[in-house]
C-alpha cells in the first residue's frame, strides 16, 4: 500500500471513530458533519470525500472494515463481521430511522474485502464468480438486517429494540449460499 493510501485509510479511519464516539456521547442527532470533522482533525470538505452523511460515517464506525480471516469459516466470518461491534453501538443504530436504512445498505461494503477473502482461499477461483458470491452474501445480509429492524419493537418512543437474534437471522440468510461458496472454496 502507497503512502497516499495509507492517508486515506487512516483520515476513513479517523473520521469513522469521532462520528461512532461523538454519536455514542451525544446521540446521533446531536452530532454534526462539522463536530466530526473537527474532531479528526480534517476540514469538512475533506470529511465530504469520505462519507455523503453523518449516519454514513457512524454506520462506518460500527461496521468498520474487517478482515475476513483465513482461520475462520467464511459464512461465521460474516456474521462476526455484523455481531461483534459492542451492543451500545448496535443499539445506536436502532435508535434512528436514517442509521437503521444506512446500516442495511452497508452491507454493499464487505464486497470487495470478502471477494478478496474468496479468493485469496481459493486462488483458483475466477474473480468474476468470486465478486458475484461476495455480492450475494452482502444481499443476504442486508435482507437478514431488514428482518432484524422490522420484527424491532418501539416500547418507547424513539427507542426501538430489534426482535430476535441478528446472528441466527444472518445464518439463515446466508444458508442457502453455503453450496455455491463450498463449490468455489473447495
Amino acid at each position: 500500500m502507497s503512502l497516499r493510501e495509507r492517508k486515506k485509510q487512516a483520515t476513513r479511519e479517523a473520521l469513522r471513530s469521532a462520528a461512532l464516539r461523538l454519536a455514542l456521547e451525544r446521540g446521533p442527532e446531536n452530532v454534526r458533519v462539522d463536530d466530526i470533522a473537527e474532531a479528526a482533525g480534517v476540514s469538512p470538505r475533506t470529511y465530504n470525500n469520505y462519507f455523503s452523511s453523518r449516519e454514513e460515517a457512524i454506520v462506518a464506525g460500527v461496521t468498520a472494515e474487517r478482515l475476513f480471516a483465513a482461520d475462520r469459516p467464511l459464512i461465521d466470518a460474516v456474521v462476526a463481521h455484523y455481531t461483534e461491534p459492542p451492543p451500545e453501538a448496535l443499539m445506536l443504530l436502532t435508535s434512528s430511522p436514517a442509521l437503521r436504512a444506512c446500516y442495511a445498505d452497508s452491507t454493499t461494503a464487505i464486497e470487495g474485502p470478502l471477494a478478496d477473502a474468496i479468493v485469496a482461499r481459493a486462488p483458483d477461483a475466477d474473480r468474476l464468480a468470486a465478486e458475484a458470491l461476495a455480492a450475494a452474501v452482502g444481499a443476504a445480509a442486508k435482507v437478514a438486517i431488514r428482518h432484524w429492524l422490522q420484527a424491532a419493537t418501539e416500547p418507547l418512543p424513539g427507542l426501538v429494540v430489534p426482535a430476535g437474534s441478528l446472528p441466527d437471522l444472518l445464518r439463515a440468510a446466508l444458508d442457502p449460499l453455503r453450496p455455491a461458496l463450498g463449490a468455489v472454496l473447495t
